[in-house]
C-alpha cells in the first residue's frame, strides 16, 4: 500500500522581495542653481526635484489650469471646434486696457466669433491674457467666479501650494510650485484635445490670423508641450512634456522649471529653456534598461522526502528605469507535482510589465524505498 500511494506535491519558495531597487546610485541631475524644478516619468515615478522653498509667481503657466477647467466644463473631442464665443465691446475694452502693461495679447474686434478651440489655441500658443479673461467670463459669468473654479480644481487635484487669483497668471499673487504644476500637467495631458493644442507650432484664428507657439523647445529633446510663463516677479517658467525613447518603449517625461532669472521675457525664457534642455539630456543618459534581478538562484523546490532543486529566473529580469528606482515585483509559483525535472517551469517573476519564468536548475532526487515504505500519512 505504501508503495502505491500517490506522492505529495513538492513546494516552491523564493527569496525574491516584493520590491526591488535598480542597482546603483542615482546620478546627480543638473538642477537649476536658482528657482525650482520637478521631474517625473509616467508609469515609473518621480525622478527628483530641486528648490522647493515655497510657492512663487508662475506667470502664464497659470493658463494650464484655465484650459483644464474650460475643457472639464466644456469637453471637446477629436477635431470638434466646440461652442462659439462672441467678442463683446467689454472684451475689446479689456484688450485695449492691457496693452500699456505689455501683456501677451491677441487682437479682437467686437462681433468677432471664436470657437472654443480657437480660444484655447490663442490661450496656449501666444499666451493671450485677454482670451484668458474672455474664457473666464464666458464660462463662469465673471473672472472672480472662474478663479473660484480654478482653486476648487486645484484642491481636487491635491495642489497644496497653489493659489490662483487670475486666469492668466499676470498677477504675482497667482502662485504655485514646480511639484504642484507637474501634477496638473499630468492631469491636463489626459485630455487629448489639450495635448494636441500644446503641441501645435502655430494655428490660425479669426482677426489675429496666424498665431505662433511661444514654446521654442517644441521638438527639442522630444518636447511636445506644455506652457511657458514669464513676468518680472515670476522670472522664466516652463511646464513641459517630452517623449523619451528607451529601446522599444516610448516614455513620457513631465517636468517643470520655475523662476529662472533674466532682465526681460526673452532672457527669462532662454534661461529656463537652457535648464530644461540640460535636464532632458541627462534624463536620456540616465533612464535606460537595467537588470533588476539576475539569472541567479532565487529559491528552491523541496519535495516531501527532502530533496531540493535550486530555482532561478530563466533569464535576467530587465526593466526600464534608473539606479535606485524602487520597482514593485510580483512572484507567482505553480504547483510543480511530486517529482520535478531539470528546467521545469515552476512559476514566474514580473516587474514593470516584464515577465520571466522561474525554472529549476536540476531535477530533484527520487525518494528512497525506505522513505516510501515508512512515510507517514
Amino acid at each position: 500500500m505504501q508503495l502505491t500511494r500517490e506522492l505529495p506535491a513538492a513546494t516552491v519558495t523564493t527569496s525574491i522581495a516584493s520590491t526591488l531597487r535598480v542597482p546603483g546610485t542615482m546620478p546627480s541631475l543638473p538642477w537649476p542653481k536658482r528657482g525650482s524644478a520637478e521631474l517625473m516619468i509616467e508609469g515609473l515615478g518621480r525622478l527628483g526635484g530641486s528648490g522647493g522653498g515655497g510657492a512663487e509667481p508662475i506667470g502664464s503657466v497659470a493658463k494650464v489650469m484655465t484650459a483644464y477647467v474650460i475643457l472639464k466644463e466644456h469637453p471637446l473631442s477629436g477635431e470638434d471646434e466646440g461652442p462659439t464665443l462672441t467678442v463683446t465691446a467689454a472684451d475689446v475694452a479689456d484688450y485695449h486696457a492691457r496693452i500699456p502693461s505689455g501683456q501677451s495679447l491677441v487682437p479682437v474686434v467686437a462681433g468677432e466669433r471664436l470657437t472654443e478651440r480657437d480660444a484655447l489655441e490663442a490661450l496656449m500658443l501666444p499666451s493671450a491674457n485677454n482670451i484668458a479673461h474672455q474664457l473666464a467670463v464666458w464660462d463662469a459669468g465673471s473672472e472672480a467666479a472662474f478663479v473660484d473654479k480654478m482653486n476648487a480644481a486645484a484642491d481636487e487635484l491635491g495642489l497644496k501650494d497653489t493659489r490662483y487669483t487670475d486666469p492668466s497668471g499676470f498677477l504675482p499673487t497667482t502662485v504655485s510650485t514646480a511639484a504642484d504644476q507637474v501634477i496638473l500637467a499630468r492631469a491636463a495631458l489626459k485630455m487629448p484635445v489639450f495635448a494636441t493644442i500644446v503641441e501645435l507650432r502655430e494655428a490660425t484664428i479669426p482677426v489675429a490670423g496666424r498665431i505662433r507657439n511661444y514654446n521654442d523647445l517644441l521638438g527639442v529633446e522630444g518636447v511636445f508641450g506644455i506652457k511657458t510663463g514669464s513676468t518680472d516677479e515670476a522670472g522664466g517658467n516652463l511646464v513641459f512634456a517630452a517623449r523619451l525613447k528607451v529601446g522599444s518603449r516610448t516614455l513620457i517625461v513631465v517636468g517643470a522649471v520655475f523662476n529662472q532669472p533674466g532682465a526681460n521675457t526673452p532672457e527669462q525664457l532662454a534661461a529656463v529653456n537652457t535648464v530644461v534642455r540640460r535636464l532632458l539630456v541627462a534624463v536620456r543618459h540616465t533612464v535606460k534598461e537595467y537588470t533588476l534581478l539576475a539569472a541567479d538562484r532565487a529559491g528552491e523546490v523541496r519535495t516531501a522526502w527532502g530533496a531540493t532543486a535550486a530555482v532561478s529566473p530563466a533569464e535576467a529580469l530587465k526593466v526600464v528605469g534608473w539606479p535606485g528606482l524602487a520597482v514593485p515585483v510580483r512572484v507567482v509559483t505553480d504547483a510543480p507535482g511530486a517529482r520535478v525535472g531539470a528546467g521545469q517551469v515552476v512559476g514566474s517573476v514580473e516587474a514593470a510589465g516584464r515577465r520571466v519564468d522561474l525554472r529549476t536548475d536540476t531535477a530533484t532526487a527520487q525518494p528512497s524505498l525506505w522513505w516510501r515504505l515508512t512515510r507517514r500519512p
